[in-house]
């Protein structure tokens, strides 16, 4: 009887530690995913707390007199005149009106620097479209200096230095009191491409040639990497080639992205002289990235279905490649399409493989063909993160935001196609 307490003294005791082996197990677990939850937040917090005064604009309002006569310009239509006037004139007039006492030179210097370099161009531009306004007075809004836009909206905030004169500080202060300053949607962000100068630079370049770098790492990735997966999983030979290719294509899905970039810029722009910085070399190296990817999902997807399924089709006299292409292929498109999703998500977030081919160019057009100098969304960021103007720092945070958003969607996307076209045998 003894001996049976015992023994049952020491499974107690046992089943005791193993429930606390349990508990512990959990606790890990909970701690591990409130670690992770917590950096997360953390880093969104951080993102957003820098990159919403991104979309925000500083904007200075001006009743400016286009006198012909301070611009040294006689004929707005005259392509010599306009080279040699000086737009620059009315905007400091226009601010010499609002704050009086300043005539020296230097002051007159300070005074224009309140205003983005991009005015006298909006004066010219204004007058080469509409030469009858030469002699009026028009009410123009123009953007702010970055100096100014930084003063503005992070006055107080210590990640900010202030690069404003004394003079020019009070000067601000004064036109924002009197609503001349003022703060907007930026508009401008989404309506340009890069620039010098933070306040007129935008995403809007980068989003174009994002959009057709992706468009040609698409043609060319689904439609091989369908190919290829159909290929190994339904008619290729069980032999030591096959079995080569397959152990090569779960190699190259490990391999590093940049190694891709130093693959395109030995192949396409050494061996084929393709352009530098244009999407479709872009897209190609990519695509090369993206393929094993493709290949590996799309494998998973044609052996998830049934054999039942090529059986009943064989039964009725149906050929090897009808079967495949009536039966088997569409019931793993979706499987292919989130992993196709999945993967030009990735390929959309890569930035060493595109720096090595070009694309971390400075260019201000928007692109307009798949043979245009573009560059694409990381790359963009990663320009203006290292850039020495403290206006760029919102803006490379406002531009991880956007990418992050069409990252969310794309997976957000593949997630749903699979949640709506899977089927379950």
């Amino acid at each position: 009887m003894t001996d049976q307490r015992s023994q049952a003294e020491i499974v107690r005791q046992s089943l005791k530690r193993r429930y606390r082996k349990e508990r512990r197990f959990r606790a890990y677990g909970m701690l591990a995913i409130a670690i992770a939850l917590s950096a997360l937040v953390i880093l969104f917090a951080d993102i957003i707390g820098k990159g919403y005064t991104g979309f925000i604009k500083t904007t200075i309002t001006l009743d400016v007199h286009l006198d012909g006569e301070a611009m040294y310009l006689d004929d707005p239509t005259d392509a010599d005149q306009r080279s040699m006037a000086d737009f620059n004139a009315p905007i400091i007039i226009a601010l010499g009106d609002l704050i009086p006492g300043v005539e020296d030179r230097a002051a007159q210097r300070e005074l224009s620097r309140l205003v983005g370099s991009y005015g006298s161009s909006q004066i010219r531009d204004l007058l080469r479209s509409q030469p009858e306004l030469l002699g009026t007075t028009q009410t123009l809004t123009f953007l702010a200096h970055d100096r100014v836009s930084v003063y503005v909206k992070h006055a107080d905030n210590d990640n900010y230095s202030v690069r404003l004169s004394d003079q020019q500080i009070e000067w601000v202060d004064y036109l924002v009191e009197r609503g001349v300053i003022q703060t907007a949607f930026n508009d401008v962000f989404f309506q340009s491409g890069d620039s010098r100068e933070p306040s007129n630079a935008g995403i809007l370049g980068a989003i174009i040639g994002s959009l057709l770098t992706m468009v040609v790492t698409l043609l060319i990735a689904f439609p091989v990497g369908v190919a290829a997966a159909v290929y190994l999983e339904e008619f290729a030979p069980q032999n030591k080639l096959t079995d080569f290719i397959e152990v090569n294509i779960n190699n190259l899905a490990a391999v590093p992205s940049i190694i891709f970039g130093l693959l395109g810029l030995a192949v396409f722009i050494g061996l084929f002289g393709m352009p530098r910085s244009v999407p479709v070399v872009g897209g190609l190296v990519l695509a090369l990235m993206t393929l094993p990817t493709i290949i590996i999902s799309s494998r998973a997807a044609i052996k998830s279905v049934p054999p039942s399924i090529r059986e009943a089709a064989e039964g009725i006299g149906a050929s090897k490649m009808q079967v495949v292409m009536h039966h088997v292929v569409p019931l793993a498109m979706p499987g292919m399409m989130t992993g196709s999703i999945i993967g030009m998500a990735q390929a959309l977030g890569e930035t060493a493989p595109l720096l090595l081919i070009g694309m971390v160019a400075f260019i201000v057009e928007i692109p307009d063909g798949f043979f245009s100098s573009a560059t694409v969304l990381p790359v963009q960021i990663y320009l203006w993160a290292s850039s020495a103007e403290q206006g760029f720092i919102e803006l490379a945070s406002a531009g991880i935001m956007i990418l992050l958003t069409f990252m969310i969607s794309m997976n957000a996307l593949a997630i749903w196609l699979r949640k709506r076209l899977e089927r379950r045998w």
